[in-house]
Protein backbone atom coordinates (compact mmCIF):
# COMPACT_ATOMS: atom_id res chain seq x y z
CA UNK A 1 0.00 0.00 0.00
CA UNK A 2 1.57 3.32 -0.61
CA UNK A 3 1.04 6.53 1.25
CA UNK A 4 -1.56 8.75 0.57
CA UNK A 5 0.53 11.65 0.74
CA UNK A 6 2.40 10.60 -2.41
CA UNK A 7 -0.56 9.77 -4.69
CA UNK A 8 -1.95 12.75 -6.48
CA UNK A 9 -5.86 12.90 -6.34
CA UNK A 10 -7.65 10.08 -8.72
CA UNK A 11 -3.86 7.63 -8.81
CA UNK A 12 -4.09 4.20 -7.45
CA UNK A 13 -0.88 2.31 -6.45
CA UNK A 14 -0.71 0.46 -9.17
CA UNK A 15 -0.27 3.60 -11.71
CA UNK A 16 2.08 5.02 -9.21
CA UNK A 17 4.48 1.84 -9.57
CA UNK A 18 4.38 1.89 -13.21
CA UNK A 19 5.41 5.74 -13.06
CA UNK A 20 7.85 4.61 -10.60
CA UNK A 21 9.55 2.07 -12.33
CA UNK A 22 9.10 4.36 -15.87
CA UNK A 23 10.98 6.79 -14.40
CA UNK A 24 14.08 4.61 -13.94
CA UNK A 25 13.95 3.05 -16.90
CA UNK A 26 13.58 6.39 -19.10
CA UNK A 27 16.68 7.78 -17.39
CA UNK A 28 18.51 4.38 -17.60
CA UNK A 29 17.66 4.51 -21.06
CA UNK A 30 18.93 8.32 -21.50
CA UNK A 31 21.95 7.97 -19.48
CA UNK A 32 23.26 4.78 -21.51
CA UNK A 33 22.33 5.70 -24.95
CA UNK A 34 22.21 9.66 -24.59
CA UNK A 35 18.76 10.10 -25.90
CA UNK A 36 15.06 8.46 -25.26
CA UNK A 37 14.25 8.90 -21.82
CA UNK A 38 12.33 12.14 -22.04
CA UNK A 39 9.63 10.60 -24.56
CA UNK A 40 9.44 7.16 -23.08
CA UNK A 41 8.58 8.96 -19.64
CA UNK A 42 6.23 11.36 -21.33
CA UNK A 43 4.42 8.82 -23.78
CA UNK A 44 3.65 6.73 -20.67
CA UNK A 45 2.34 9.67 -18.54
CA UNK A 46 0.17 10.38 -21.53
CA UNK A 47 -2.13 7.25 -20.72
CA UNK A 48 -1.91 7.56 -17.07
CA UNK A 49 -1.65 11.14 -16.01
CA UNK A 50 -4.52 14.13 -16.20
CA UNK A 51 -3.68 16.31 -19.15
CA UNK A 52 -3.75 19.28 -17.53
CA UNK A 53 -1.19 17.88 -14.68
CA UNK A 54 0.81 16.43 -17.87
CA UNK A 55 3.79 18.55 -19.01
CA UNK A 56 3.89 21.07 -15.98
CA UNK A 57 5.02 17.57 -14.12
CA UNK A 58 6.67 15.95 -16.70
CA UNK A 59 8.82 19.10 -16.57
CA UNK A 60 9.80 18.54 -13.32
CA UNK A 61 10.46 15.29 -13.11
CA UNK A 62 12.76 15.45 -16.27
CA UNK A 63 14.35 19.04 -14.47
CA UNK A 64 15.74 16.03 -11.71
CA UNK A 65 16.42 13.43 -13.92
CA UNK A 66 18.75 15.63 -16.18
CA UNK A 67 20.05 17.81 -13.06
CA UNK A 68 21.20 14.10 -11.53
CA UNK A 69 22.39 13.22 -14.87
CA UNK A 70 24.38 16.32 -15.45
CA UNK A 71 25.83 16.38 -11.60
CA UNK A 72 27.41 12.48 -12.37
CA UNK A 73 28.97 13.82 -15.12
CA UNK A 74 29.69 17.23 -14.33
CA UNK A 75 33.05 17.31 -15.69
CA UNK A 76 32.37 16.26 -19.04
CA UNK A 77 29.85 19.15 -19.84
CA UNK A 78 30.82 21.54 -22.74
CA UNK A 79 30.21 24.79 -21.12
CA UNK A 80 30.33 27.05 -24.54
CA UNK A 81 27.20 25.41 -25.66
CA UNK A 82 25.39 26.69 -22.77
CA UNK A 83 24.94 30.28 -22.96
CA UNK A 84 23.41 31.21 -26.16
CA UNK A 85 21.72 28.28 -25.79
CA UNK A 86 20.24 29.51 -22.35
CA UNK A 87 19.18 33.24 -23.85
CA UNK A 88 17.22 31.46 -27.15
CA UNK A 89 15.63 29.29 -24.24
CA UNK A 90 14.50 32.27 -22.30
CA UNK A 91 13.03 33.86 -25.54
CA UNK A 92 11.35 30.77 -26.38
CA UNK A 93 9.80 30.12 -22.86
CA UNK A 94 8.53 33.69 -22.67
CA UNK A 95 6.63 33.32 -25.70
CA UNK A 96 5.35 30.01 -25.22
CA UNK A 97 3.71 31.21 -21.96
CA UNK A 98 1.88 33.94 -23.99
CA UNK A 99 0.16 32.16 -26.52
CA UNK A 100 -3.10 31.02 -25.60
CA UNK A 101 -3.85 28.28 -28.40
CA UNK A 102 -2.46 25.16 -28.34
CA UNK A 103 0.04 23.96 -31.39
CA UNK A 104 -1.36 21.23 -33.22
CA UNK A 105 0.19 18.47 -31.19
CA UNK A 106 -0.16 15.72 -34.83
CA UNK A 107 1.81 18.56 -36.86
CA UNK A 108 4.53 19.10 -34.03
CA UNK A 109 5.19 15.33 -33.69
CA UNK A 110 5.33 15.06 -37.58
CA UNK A 111 8.00 17.89 -38.06
CA UNK A 112 10.19 17.22 -35.14
CA UNK A 113 10.05 13.36 -36.68
CA UNK A 114 11.05 14.28 -39.92
CA UNK A 115 13.80 16.96 -38.52
CA UNK A 116 15.44 14.72 -36.18
CA UNK A 117 15.95 12.05 -39.13
CA UNK A 118 17.25 14.40 -41.82
CA UNK A 119 19.64 15.54 -39.15
CA UNK A 120 20.38 11.99 -38.42
CA UNK A 121 20.71 10.24 -42.28
CA UNK A 122 22.03 13.41 -43.20
CA UNK A 123 24.40 16.28 -42.37
CA UNK A 124 23.09 18.11 -39.71
CA UNK A 125 22.19 21.94 -40.89
CA UNK A 126 24.79 24.24 -40.17
CA UNK A 127 22.07 26.20 -38.41
CA UNK A 128 21.88 23.49 -35.39
CA UNK A 129 25.62 23.77 -35.06
CA UNK A 130 26.16 27.53 -35.22
CA UNK A 131 22.58 28.95 -34.25
CA UNK A 132 22.45 27.79 -30.37
CA UNK A 133 20.35 30.86 -29.15
CA UNK A 134 17.44 29.47 -32.11
CA UNK A 135 17.91 26.13 -31.14
CA UNK A 136 17.19 27.11 -27.51
CA UNK A 137 14.09 29.60 -28.53
CA UNK A 138 12.44 27.04 -31.00
CA UNK A 139 12.77 23.83 -28.97
CA UNK A 140 11.70 25.78 -25.32
CA UNK A 141 8.87 27.30 -27.51
CA UNK A 142 7.73 23.97 -28.49
CA UNK A 143 8.02 21.80 -25.00
CA UNK A 144 5.50 24.56 -23.75
CA UNK A 145 2.66 22.46 -25.60
CA UNK A 146 5.09 19.22 -26.75
CA UNK A 147 6.67 18.66 -23.73
CA UNK A 148 9.91 15.90 -24.87
CA UNK A 149 11.87 17.91 -27.17
CA UNK A 150 15.31 16.50 -26.32
CA UNK A 151 15.27 15.17 -29.65
CA UNK A 152 15.40 18.17 -30.91
CA UNK A 153 18.19 19.47 -28.85
CA UNK A 154 19.75 15.96 -29.27
CA UNK A 155 20.09 17.24 -32.55
CA UNK A 156 22.29 20.47 -31.76
CA UNK A 157 24.64 18.43 -28.81
CA UNK A 158 25.27 15.80 -31.50
CA UNK A 159 26.44 18.20 -34.13
CA UNK A 160 28.99 19.68 -31.72
CA UNK A 161 30.49 15.63 -32.12
CA UNK A 162 31.77 15.52 -28.59
CA UNK A 163 33.14 12.22 -26.74
CA UNK A 164 30.18 10.11 -25.25
CA UNK A 165 30.38 11.21 -21.65
CA UNK A 166 30.75 14.61 -22.89
CA UNK A 167 27.94 13.89 -24.96
CA UNK A 168 25.40 13.09 -22.14
CA UNK A 169 26.52 15.38 -19.98
CA UNK A 170 26.33 18.66 -22.15
CA UNK A 171 22.46 17.04 -22.92
CA UNK A 172 21.43 16.86 -19.47
CA UNK A 173 23.02 20.02 -18.54
CA UNK A 174 20.82 21.85 -21.48
CA UNK A 175 17.71 20.20 -21.00
CA UNK A 176 17.69 21.36 -17.08
CA UNK A 177 17.90 24.77 -18.25
CA UNK A 178 14.75 24.06 -20.85
CA UNK A 179 12.81 22.61 -18.57
CA UNK A 180 13.78 24.65 -15.31
CA UNK A 181 12.37 27.47 -17.54
CA UNK A 182 9.33 25.99 -18.71
CA UNK A 183 8.71 25.34 -14.95
CA UNK A 184 8.82 28.49 -13.72
CA UNK A 185 6.47 29.52 -16.56
CA UNK A 186 3.79 27.08 -15.55
CA UNK A 187 4.10 28.05 -12.15
CA UNK A 188 3.42 32.12 -13.24
CA UNK A 189 0.82 30.87 -15.36
CA UNK A 190 -1.02 29.57 -12.16
CA UNK A 191 -0.31 25.99 -12.00
CA UNK A 192 -0.66 24.26 -9.08
CA UNK A 193 3.08 22.02 -8.36
CA UNK A 194 2.23 21.65 -4.51
CA UNK A 195 -0.15 19.17 -4.92
CA UNK A 196 2.35 17.24 -7.17
CA UNK A 197 5.81 17.26 -5.12
CA UNK A 198 5.56 13.91 -3.15
CA UNK A 199 4.36 12.38 -6.20
CA UNK A 200 6.87 14.38 -8.29
CA UNK A 201 9.98 13.76 -5.65
CA UNK A 202 9.34 9.53 -5.67
CA UNK A 203 9.37 9.86 -9.42
CA UNK A 204 13.10 12.23 -9.57
CA UNK A 205 14.21 9.64 -7.31
CA UNK A 206 13.77 6.89 -9.23
CA UNK A 207 15.01 8.53 -12.07
CA UNK A 208 18.39 9.23 -10.05
CA UNK A 209 18.89 5.22 -9.72
CA UNK A 210 17.92 4.83 -12.90
CA UNK A 211 21.03 7.43 -13.98
CA UNK A 212 23.78 5.79 -11.74
CA UNK A 213 22.06 2.42 -13.44
CA UNK A 214 22.69 3.60 -16.79
CA UNK A 215 26.21 5.56 -15.78
CA UNK A 216 27.57 1.87 -15.38
CA UNK A 217 26.71 1.09 -19.24
CA UNK A 218 27.84 3.98 -20.58
CA UNK A 219 31.30 3.16 -19.12
CA UNK A 220 31.41 0.04 -20.51
CA UNK A 221 31.02 0.78 -24.56
CA UNK A 222 33.16 2.77 -27.22
CA UNK A 223 32.47 6.13 -28.98
CA UNK A 224 31.44 3.93 -32.05
CA UNK A 225 29.12 1.84 -30.68
CA UNK A 226 27.38 5.06 -28.67
CA UNK A 227 27.18 6.67 -32.15
CA UNK A 228 25.24 3.98 -33.38
CA UNK A 229 23.35 3.04 -30.48
CA UNK A 230 22.06 7.00 -30.71
CA UNK A 231 21.82 7.27 -34.32
CA UNK A 232 19.17 4.11 -34.39
CA UNK A 233 17.50 5.49 -30.49
CA UNK A 234 17.08 8.90 -32.42
CA UNK A 235 15.58 7.18 -35.92
CA UNK A 236 13.09 4.62 -34.04
CA UNK A 237 11.50 7.47 -31.70
CA UNK A 238 10.89 9.85 -34.63
CA UNK A 239 9.81 7.07 -36.74
CA UNK A 240 7.26 6.62 -33.42
CA UNK A 241 6.42 10.67 -33.39
CA UNK A 242 5.21 10.44 -36.77
CA UNK A 243 3.43 6.95 -36.51
CA UNK A 244 1.69 9.23 -33.45
CA UNK A 245 1.11 12.00 -35.77
CA UNK A 246 -0.06 10.84 -38.77
CA UNK A 247 -2.46 8.88 -36.70
CA UNK A 248 -3.88 11.60 -34.94
CA UNK A 249 -4.45 13.66 -38.23
CA UNK A 250 -6.28 10.39 -39.84
CA UNK A 251 -8.48 9.64 -37.19
CA UNK A 252 -9.20 13.28 -36.77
Amino acid sequence: MIPSIFLPEGMGDLVFLILAATSFVASFITVAFGIGGGGVMLAVMATLVPPAALIPTHGVIQIGSNLGRAALTFGHIFWPALPAFTLGSVLGAVSGGMVVVNLPPAWVQIGIGGFVIWSVLGRPPRGVRDWPILVGAVSTFLTMFFGATGLFVATFTKAQNLPRHSHVATHAALMTVQHGLKTVVFGLLGFAFVHWLPFIAVMILAGLAGTMAGKLLLNRIDDRRFRLALDVVLVVLSIRLIHAGVSDLMAG
